[in-house]
C-alpha cells in the first residue's frame, strides 16, 4: 500500500502514515536502519491488524534516492 508520512517522532520511536483508507501507526523497528523518515515522505508498506489497530510494517521510501540523504553532510 502507498502512503505519506504524517508524523514521526524519532526520540519516542513511533509515527503515523496516512494510507488510502486510514492512518497507520508504525514503530521505528519497521523502518530500515539508517533511514530517517520525514513528514510528507511517500512510502510503501504492508498493513497488519493488531490488537491495538492497524499498523504499518516493512516501510520503504518510494524514491530510493532519498535513502542516503543526510549521509553526505
Amino acid at each position: 500500500m502507498k502512503g505519506k508520512v504524517k508524523f514521526f517522532n524519532k526520540s519516542k520511536g513511533f509515527g503515523f502514515i496516512i494510507g488510502d483508507d486510514a492512518d497507520y501507526f508504525f514503530h521505528f523497528t519497521q523502518v530500515p536502519k539508517g533511514l530517517e523518515l520525514k513528514q510528507d515522505d511517500e512510502v510503501v508498506f504492508e498493513q497488519e491488524e493488531t490488537d491495538r489497530g492497524m499498523q504499518a510494517k516493512n516501510i520503504k521510501l518510494i524514491n530510493e534516492s532519498l535513502v542516503n540523504r543526510g549521509k553526505n553532510k
